[in-house]
């Protein structure tokens, strides 16, 4: 099976930084696998919150996470500074795929990368539903 290719910081249009926990790394020495899956939610949910306006505890329509998938490419360990990269790869009317990668303070190749796709839903009735205008523009200033 082929390796896939390590994404670039200048990839990503939006950028963050994650401050990696004692908690984050495993008997291995190294952050584990199912933690950058927690980065990918944190940045994401962190852009629509700052740059989309989402109200995580009232919005009548909230992102559900219905599929994401990461690869890895170097270890990285506490207490290492990380930072995150972001864009949308496909944005639909209910749906939207980001594609995600973490770096290292000191390369811009990717440690890991992957994708994390939101569809949106009415919070009460968790039925799709049209993505909110502010949304949709904070996701398509990302858009590539």
């Amino acid at each position: 099976m082929e390796k896939p290719s390590r994404p670039a910081y200048g990839d990503y249009p939006h950028h963050a930084e994650i401050t990696t926990r004692w908690m984050d790394n495993d008997v291995y020495g190294h952050v584990n696998n199912v933690t950058y899956y927690s980065y990918f939610d944190s940045v994401a949910n962190e852009y629509l919150i700052e740059r989309g306006g989402l109200d995580i505890e009232h919005a009548p329509v909230i992102g559900l996470v219905v599929e994401s998938g990461c690869s890895y490419h170097a270890p990285v360990a506490y207490p290492q500074r990380l930072r995150a990269g972001l864009r949308v790869d496909r944005l639909g009317d209910r749906a939207v795929t980001y594609g995600i990668a973490i770096f290292t303070t000191d390369s811009d190749e990717a440690v890991a990368h992957g994708h994390f796709v939101h569809v949106f839903v009415d919070r009460e009735a968790r039925t799709s539903t049209t993505i909110p205008g502010r949304i949709r523009a904070a996701l398509a200033a990302i858009s590539v």
